[in-house]
């Protein structure tokens, strides 16, 4: 395993600003780089770096622009909402208000979703990413769900990132069936039992094996029980700086020839951090480092896991907490 130290290597700044409305947010790692091996330490956080802002995807994400280039349209109803979409060219799509979906519904390709200030909300049901590339989904509210969230499948180049989910039926974010290169960022998850699920079926390896490369960056989970995520096949899967609370069941697991890397995360009341193994799946492989715990176990490590492509500097784990409950969730950009 290698350690990086140079930052993110980040998309232009002109396709960034064409992706969507400007917004003034927070970046993905405004901190310094963390010292090697875990840390135990118990009392309260150190004093955090100021955020600073930020428009664009980092890690395996980078270079998804949604709907750069295209037009910007506003929508407040599901009908509306679902029209524009679902359009074939690129498409900036800010929702103002609630919109209340019969179904999950599908985005096109090049595409941004993004949410106006805090009135953004999806309800009813969630967004299906299938099929396709190139998707932003940013600044939005889901509840409520009859089914996930939000659903990835077969795409690539998407990025997840400052949304709110919560009480969906079934999983806030699954990401499966050889969708790959994707970014989640930001979000905060509460009010949930399945959080983020990446690779559905123990016998998908056929598929998923090559793929399934994604970034977890600087999501809160608030209370939340399991699948944080729940792994399988993925290699490199980084989860980095991270802030868990009160986490029910477990906080990652690995499975099935996965290899996570578990980076620079604050577990507070976590009794089961990280684990190798869930459920019927096999045990896959593991990796942690610089990890920050507070009335939490320690976790299960073991195995190799393919070196982190891109350069970065990790937030110190210390301040993670500060950081992300600071920085995610809605109206934070």
């Amino acid at each position: 395993m290698r350690r990086t130290s140079a930052r993110f290597k980040l998309i232009s700044s002109a396709a960034v600003m064409a992706a969507a409305v400007t917004f003034t947010g927070v970046t993905a790692f405004s901190g310094s780089a963390a010292e090697t091996g875990n840390t135990g330490h118990t009392g309260s956080d150190a004093r955090a770096p100021r955020p600073v802002a930020a428009n664009q995807p980092v890690g395996f994400g980078a270079g998804t622009t949604g709907g750069a280039g295209g037009a910007t349209v506003t929508v407040s109803n599901a009908s509306q909402f679902t029209e524009a979409v679902q359009r074939d060219e690129p498409l900036v799509v800010q929702v103002d208000g609630t919109v209340n979906l019969s179904d999950m519904t599908k985005v096109a390709s090049n595409k941004t979703v993004v949410g106006v200030g805090t009135a953004g909300r999806i309800t009813g049901s969630g967004l299906n990413i299938s099929k396709v590339s190139n998707v932003i989904i940013r600044n939005l509210s889901f509840s409520g769900s009859d089914d996930d969230a939000i659903n990835v499948q077969y795409a690539t180049r998407v990025w997840i990132d400052h949304n709110d989910i919560s009480n969906a039926n079934d999983g806030a974010l699954d990401i499966k069936r050889a969708s790959d290169n994707i970014t989640v960022s930001w979000n905060r998850v509460h009010d949930h039992d399945k959080s983020f699920l990446l690779g559905h079926s123990d016998g998908n390896g056929g598929e998923d094996s090559g793929k399934l490369r994604v970034t977890y960056h600087h999501n809160w989970f608030d209370g939340t029980n399991q699948r944080h995520p729940r792994v399988r096949f993925g290699n490199p899967v980084h989860v980095l700086n991270n802030y868990y609370s009160d986490i029910g069941s477990y906080g990652v697991a690995s499975t099935e020839n996965a290899g996570v890397l578990v980076e620079g995360n604050y577990f507070e009341n976590v009794e089961d951090p990280f684990h190798l193994g869930e459920g019927s799946s096999d045990p896959g492989s593991l990796q942690a480092r610089n990890n920050h715990f507070v009335n939490s176990g320690r976790g299960e490590t073991g195995g190799s896991v393919a070196a982190v492509p891109y350069g970065y500097t990790a937030d110190n784990a210390a301040n993670v907490k500060s950081i992300v409950t600071a920085g995610a969730g809605v109206g934070k950009i």
